[in-house]
């Protein structure tokens, strides 16, 4: 088998590459297909996640690389219901970079960090032969809470902290040298989680919606729980600006990255408390509650003009590498 860029499109076709050869190889009692591994410790458990971030251009509405890079990292971690402590960094920096960007990137990071609590600890660096690109890989440590997909139950809703697709069309907009005012949702999500632990909503499950969007979530934890996921499709937060380019362009919202949006899984009898929680913190502004898991299997969207349709994984690259 040849690897092609569908490969790294965060669904079916990457799911088939890290089992058939990474979990093949790695896997032991520690191994998780989570956003984050929970692992013991001597001071307890300790919540641990790697990722790599490439996108071009490096620089974009709302964000750049290093923005990407320290919110992927720590949004992975909060999945766990715990808190973000540390990070790591390594720059793999392609020949003709201008010093200028690397800066404007390291600010960045770092004013992300701040923003989120933690701190860039160790790292590394590498220049290559290439021509002006920038890759970076994280590695991020936090003390674990416990949220688990695994404790989702059927009757669960679900809910969202913004607008979808803000990201991915912000990437796809700059690098059609589309002129829109979309912007980039990067942001880390610390306050809003440590908000929704503080007050007791109790979280049954929490995913970063990254690549392949939020239907590419929902097919993983249907897999992993064994439940259905139903979606209100009018429901679904969705700029006017982001609706009218997917309309243009083909696109759906719900296939599309996110680096700033986490799905939040609670019992039903809580859904309006954990939804003025997310309201009242930064990035939980345009929250709302989504659907809900139902016995069953897949992945289903109750439309607009009431009908019911198959939410299909995602299979094939037809965007660009957006994180």
């Amino acid at each position: 088998m040849k690897i092609k860029l569908s490969h790294g499109n965060g669904a079916a076709e990457m799911k088939e590459l890290v089992e058939s050869i990474f979990v093949a190889n790695f896997k032991n009692e520690f191994t998780s297909a989570d956003d984050a591994a929970v692992l013991p410790s001597p001071g307890g458990r300790i919540a641990f996640t790697a990722d790599g971030y490439t996108v071009r251009p490096l620089i974009f509405p709302g964000g750049d690389i290093g923005r990407l890079a320290v919110c992927g990292t720590v949004n992975d971690l909060l999945t766990t219901g715990g808190t973000p402590l540390y990070l790591s960094a390594s720059f793999i920096i392609e020949e003709n970079v201008d010093s200028e960007t690397l800066e404007t990137v390291a600010r960045s990071m770092r004013r992300a960090a701040d923003e989120a609590g933690v701190f860039v600890v160790t790292g590394d660096t590498k220049v290559v032969d290439g021509n002006g690109g920038l890759f970076i890989s994280t590695a991020g440590i936090g003390a674990a809470g416990d949220v688990d997909i695994k404790n989702i139950a059927a009757g669960d809703v679900m809910l969202v902290n913004g607008t979808l697709g803000d990201h991915h069309a912000c990437v796809l907009s700059s690098r059609m040298a589309v002129a829109n005012d979309i912007r980039s949702d990067a942001a880390p999500l610390t306050e809003l989680v440590a908000a929704l632990i503080r007050y007791g909503a109790p979280v049954r499950g929490m995913r970063d919606i990254t690549r392949g969007g939020l239907a590419t979530v929902l097919q993983e934890i249907s897999s992993a729980t064994g439940l259905g996921a139903e979606l209100d499709e009018t429901a679904l937060p969705v700029s006017a600006e982001v609706a009218g380019f997917c309309s243009i362009l083909g696109l759906d919202p719900i296939y599309m990255g996110n680096e700033g949006k986490m799905l939040v899984v609670v019992p039903e009898s809580y859904a309006v408390t954990a939804l003025n929680i997310m309201k009242t913190c930064a990035y939980g502004d345009d929250s709302a509650v989504i659907g809900r898991f139902t016995n069953g299997a897949g992945v289903v969207m109750n439309t607009r003009i009431g009908g019911r349709r198959k939410v299909a994984p995602l299979v094939g690259e037809g965007l660009p590498r957006i994180c």
